[in-house]
């Protein structure tokens, strides 16, 4: 696992610069020889010096690099090569731009979960049904085999412990963006010290406590409610609800490894932000689409279909 260059001693206790984005806000921990960069996020170079963050947790845990930047560049390479043609010109062939390796901190969060639920329960079963038909001209009567479906009320509880649940704590990288790039293997988590992350760009958290902690509950009320979904008796089952209430909850802050691409693909446009899973190679980004495109096809795709149509209207003459 490449958790980067061994430092020497003095260096790994000297204070970490730290920088903030005045774009998307991002706040970035650099080597103490750092004074000016360029952020990973939105590659703007407006970002500045700010003193320390009163308030800001340190990180307990920390998820090392298995990808090195060139085999980010290519997996970035690949994808930007399998996007649809109906992308905006420039984005298939572009080539990425700089590699930048980011911890980007997350709250790693687990709980004991006590579900109350409720939910109308469906067997099925079969029976024979009497159906007349029209056949040669007459009327006939049939058997035929359907499958009904008898639904009962069901309610009980269920506890159990839910882990591994992983929110943002950045400003620069949002939720959505995380769960794309999920899941991580959290076994290889270590105990955070500076010299695992030494040589390497970290953010600090920028978004509060609170706001995580809601986030993760609300992540683990969709856990369950698909946990108890698994559980349900039956053939099917419809209605389920549940109260669930959350007891010894832990939320850690970790750092969590990404490779962040900005890529070029014309003059006149934003560039477009890749990311990669700093330890599976997992790709996701946003490639805008061509209006242009979109529109010739479906202008194109109503012609074929009005071609058509004047083709058998005439035939039918």
């Amino acid at each position: 696992m490449a958790l980067g260059h061994e430092e020497p001693a003095a260096a790994l206790t000297e204070p970490r610069l730290r920088l903030g984005c005045q774009s998307c806000g991002a706040m970035l921990v650099l080597e103490p020889s750092l004074r000016t960069t360029r952020c990973p996020y939105c590659a703007a170079p407006s970002v500045v010096e700010r003193p320390p963050t009163p308030g800001v947790p340190e990180p307990r845990f920390a998820l090392g690099f298995s990808l090195n930047h060139a085999a980010a560049r290519e997996k970035v390479s690949h994808w930007l090569r399998s996007r649809s043609r109906f992308c905006r010109s420039g984005i298939r062939d572009a080539q990425p731009g700089d590699v930048h390796g980011v911890y980007v901190p997350a709250y790693l969060y687990s709980a004991l979960a006590t579900s109350r639920f409720q939910a109308s329960i469906g067997e099925n079963y079969q029976e024979q049904e009497r159906y007349t038909t029209t056949e040669n001209g007459k009327t006939v009567t049939r058997t035929r085999t359907v499958t009904r479906t008898e639904w009962r009320p069901l309610s009980g509880q269920v506890s159990g412990y839910v882990a591994d649940v992983l929110v943002t704590a950045s400003n620069g990288l949002h939720n959505d963006e995380l769960e794309a790039l999920e899941p991580f293997d959290l076994r290889g988590l270590a105990r955070y010290t500076p010299a695992l992350v030494s040589g390497w760009v970290a953010e600090e958290p920028t978004l509060t406590f609170e706001a995580c902690l809601e986030k993760a509950r609300e992540e683990v009320s969709g856990r369950l409610l698909d946990k108890l979904a698994g559980l349900m008796p039956g053939d099917s089952h419809r209605e389920l609800s549940h109260d669930s209430h959350l007891d010894w909850e832990s939320l850690d802050v970790c750092l969590l490894p990404v490779w962040v691409l900005a890529v070029r693909y014309a003059q006149d446009a934003e560039p477009l932000r890749v990311l990669v899973n700093g330890q599976t190679g997992e790709v996701h980004g946003k490639a805008p689409l061509s209006v242009w495109k979109v529109a010739a096809s479906v202008v194109v795709g109503l012609l074929v279909v009005l071609g058509l149509w004047l083709f058998f209207q005439g035939g039918g003459r």
